[in-house]
């Protein structure tokens, strides 16, 4: 069926990371979406998100193959020891973790397990593929 969910093949925010969920008004422009909400498409990637990217592999490049980082640690890289700007970083930095599991580079975990990016609530830790 053209119009069925299953038939489309799943889509990663280009903002946030979290898996797009197929709606029917979608229908017709599937293959165009690239935001899961009008809040995503409207902040879109910044500067600063890409700097996250960029931090998280760094960071993990420079631990053993298994070791995994905190979301926190690429916020601390890119914005400082203050502790007041580097909080701010934070949902970034997960939605650059998510991103960069989209694209196959890292994994997230939770109590030493692989869980989903798109659902995964409280502390996470990231490690490389």
């Amino acid at each position: 069926m053209p119009g069925s969910p299953s038939t489309h093949d799943p889509k990663t925010c280009a903002s946030c990371g979290r898996r797009i969920e197929w709606r029917k008004k979608w229908e017709r422009n599937w293959d165009d979406v690239r935001y899961c909400s009008s809040a995503c498409r409207s902040r879109k990637i910044r500067t600063v998100d890409t700097e996250l990217e960029r931090a998280i592999l760094s960071l993990l490049e420079r631990r053993s193959s298994g070791a995994t980082i905190c979301p926190s640690e690429a916020a601390k890289q890119v914005g400082g020891p203050n502790e007041a700007d580097w909080r701010e970083l934070m949902e970034p930095a997960r939605s650059a973790a998510r991103r960069l599991v989209a694209e196959g580079s890292v994994v997230i975990t939770q109590k030493g397990h692989i869980v989903d990016p798109s659902t995964a609530k409280g502390p996470i830790r990231i490690r490389r593929t």
